[in-house]
């Protein structure tokens, strides 16, 4: 007996096959991406708190500066490369965070605008911290330019390299599941012939009988 399928039910059985394959795909690939966040974000922010909270050295100290653009102002004008560099340094400080803290919050999915919102706060509350804790540091001084410039990394980096990180992973987590053998969007024939398993060959013929007169 062969039995014929309509391409309506085909493609919903193949469709819902594929569906389910690749919620859980990209669930567990979203799960991944968080726990690898997470962990470059806890060594990334033990790494920039010794290189801002170590004592340095230094023969004297800078003024506490509670004026914001005071120092970015002062180092604009005089233009040598190492107030350039010092500015340079202050905006690539927590830069990293404008990637890794949408990462490891598991909320990579949601508009731009609100990422980027929810980042460049966090962002600003990390470098406020670490300004308190350097008040009580040999070797720096409390500047208030320096959480402008951090949170200005913060946000130069979750608008113009985040979104190129979430769409290098959302190709990644897209691909085809291997047990299907095609394409997304590849037609579905309108007949699929089952052959019955029981007969284990082509239907029998019935034999043509002639009508008496």
């Amino acid at each position: 007996m062969t039995v014929y399928r309509n391409r309506g039910q085909d493609r919903g059985v193949i469709g819902g096959v594929q569906r389910h394959g690749r919620g859980g795909d990209t669930a567990a690939s979203a799960s991944r991406t968080r726990v690898a966040g997470l962990v470059l974000l806890i060594a990334y922010l033990t790494v920039a708190g010794w290189l801002a909270l170590r004592p340095l050295p230094v023969p004297w100290v800078a003024p506490p500066n509670l004026q914001p653009f005071a120092t970015i102002r002062s180092d604009l004008a005089e233009g040598s490369l190492d107030a350039l560099r010092g500015l340079a340094r202050d905006v690539a400080l927590l830069a990293p965070l404008g990637v890794l803290l949408p990462l490891a919050s598991g909320r990579a999915e949601r508009p731009l605008a609100v990422v980027c919102a929810r980042t460049v706060c966090v962002g600003a509350l990390v470098s406020s911290a670490m300004l308190l804790l350097q008040s009580g540091v040999p070797g720096h001084s409390v500047n208030v330019d320096s959480v402008l410039l951090n949170t200005a990394g913060v946000a130069l980096s979750c608008l113009l390299v985040f979104p190129l990180v979430r769409a290098w992973l959302r190709r990644r987590s897209t691909g085809v599941p291997p047990w299907t053998g095609s394409v997304p969007g590849a037609a579905v024939p309108d007949a699929l012939p089952l052959r019955d398993e029981a007969g284990g060959g082509a239907p029998p013929r019935t034999a043509r009988v002639g009508i008496a007169p």
